[in-house]
Parts: structure tokens; C-alpha cells; sequence
């Protein structure tokens, strides 16, 4: 996995709990606005099956918030992420640009563990 999340002025520090993983429900999205003294940090919680991902919640192609125009952009299969905006499609699995503007680019993402409370929390669990 890519460390480019961690490029951002407002990245969170690794060990930053985020939500209960219940709070998220399966084949659904969670956005969240995290802030710092450094600004915020926009994150996108995609929930497959028992899987929890996370990515920066911005378009690669002009950095909007996928669900800026509404949330639902979740394609029903649980396997695409379709930017608002413009309609670029990426995979809900890995982030890969699928289609439209999203072709070619890739969201960033944000490594994800479950501490032993059932927090997601920011970092790969040990």
C-alpha cells in the first residue's frame, strides 16, 4: 500500500481512532471529517463484507470529495466507488481507476486496523 495519504498537511497521526466498527455497516460508506491544528483531512470508510478500507475522500481528478454531491456512491455489487462529481468510477477494493475520469489515476489509501476495543483505527495492526 501506498504511504501518499500520509503527504497530506493534514494527515492523521497513525493510532487515530476513528469509528466503532459496528458503527459501519456492511456493503456501505462512512465519510469523515477529521481535524487537526493542521486542517482537516477528509476519509472515506468503505465497508465489504467484514472488510474495513479507507481512503482519502478526494477525486484525483480535481480533489473534490466523492460524495460532495451525495452519498450514495456505493455501485449496488458493493465493487465501485463512482465520484459524484463527474462520474469516475474506482474500485471499492483497491481504489483503481475503473472508468470516466477515474481511468489512469487511483484514490489514495489509508492503511486500516480494529484495536481491541472494535475501533477502526489509522496504521496496519502489528
Amino acid at each position: 500500500m501506498t504511504q501518499a495519504w500520509q503527504q497530506y498537511r493534514s494527515a492523521p497521526a497513525l493510532g487515530t481512532r476513528l469509528v466503532r466498527l459496528d458503527e459501519v455497516d456492511v456493503g456501505s460508506t462512512h465519510s469523515l471529517t477529521l481535524k487537526c491544528e493542521k486542517g482537516s483531512f477528509p476519509l472515506l470508510l468503505v465497508r465489504l463484507a467484514e472488510i474495513p478500507l479507507a481512503y482519502v475522500n478526494a477525486c484525483p481528478h480535481q480533489y473534490l470529495p466523492l460524495d460532495q454531491r451525495g452519498s450514495r456512491i456505493l455501485s449496488h455489487d458493493g465493487e465501485a466507488l463512482r465520484c459524484t462529481n463527474h462520474d469516475a468510477t474506482f474500485s471499492a477494493r483497491t481504489g483503481k481507476g475503473l472508468s470516466g475520469h477515474g481511468e489512469g489515476c487511483a484514490l489514495d489509501p489509508v492503511p486500516l486496523s480494529v484495536d481491541d476495543d472494535g475501533w477502526l483505527v489509522i496504521g496496519a495492526s502489528d
